[in-house]
């Protein structure tokens, strides 16, 4: 929702900037602009990526702008109850916790658990799955920053579009002036889905990428405390580190 804000707030800076500089809102409304802009710029992705990664970038801007940030004082209370659980049941018990996981990731590493299998394969099974799941996520954020780079190029072109029209009219100059302002319209389109919507949300979601990775990482090393037989205590004091100053408190 705070990033929503930021986006609403650059918009309206621009919009009202305008109006203080004498310009009309009607002037920033250009349909031909944004055809040209916004399809020129989609068509460019989809000659460069396959469909999957067009999939995941969706679902990752609105996971972005619609999640919270992973838990980490929450995962490690989680880690000490599954201690705590293992503990007085026994690692099978913990095959039950995997109804409770909407993450694939952490269901995978309590199966694991549960089933018996050593500290060194659990690692070896959830670095694969931590470090793949990162790479697509990440291929999809390329795909944003491509767009980015595609936006203003698209807006150039629909300003010289809009000057080759112009300029065959030249037998109208009470039109020019007109004309040539309504042109460059898609050169503002351009730069702003880039700089205002593109670029922002892409580094958005690397932060995000970054956060759950963190997240995973905590829960990867508990669940191999867990498998070597650690105590609640240690897993505290050894995830301790992935911790704010100010969840630490």
């Amino acid at each position: 929702m705070f990033g929503l804000l930021g986006i609403a707030l650059a918009v309206l800076a621009i919009v009202v900037g305008h109006l203080l500089g004498g310009g009309e809102l009607t002037r920033l409304i250009n349909p031909p602009s944004a055809v040209i802009v916004l399809g020129g710029t989609l068509a460019a992705g989809l000659v460069q990526a396959p469909r999957q990664d067009f999939a995941r970038a969706w679902r990752l801007v609105l996971q972005a702008f619609r999640s919270a940030p992973p838990d980490l004082p929450g995962g490690l209370q989680r880690l000490r109850d599954w201690c705590l659980l293992a503990r007085r049941k026994g690692l099978v018990a913990l095959e039950e916790e995997t109804e409770h996981c909407n993450d694939p990731f952490i269901v995978s590493g309590l199966q694991l658990l549960a089933d018996g299998r050593t500290p060194e394969m659990i690692r070896s099974v959830l670095e694969v799955e931590l470090i793949a799941s990162e790479q697509r996520d990440l291929q999809a954020v390329r795909l944003l920053e491509s767009l980015a780079g595609y936006a203003p190029t698209l807006g150039i072109i629909g300003t010289v579009l809009g000057l080759m029209q112009v300029m065959a009219n030249l037998a109208q100059p009470e039109l020019l002036g007109l004309g040539i302002a309504t042109a460059f319209v898609s050169t503002i389109y351009g730069v702003a889905l880039a700089n205002l919507l593109l670029i922002p949300t892409a580094n958005k979601i690397k932060r995000g990428i970054q956060a759950r990775s963190q997240y995973r990482e905590m829960i990867m090393d508990g669940l191999l405390y867990i498998a070597e037989g650690q105590g609640p205590e240690v897993i505290r004091q050894r995830l301790h580190g992935y911790l704010e100053d100010s969840d630490a408190t």
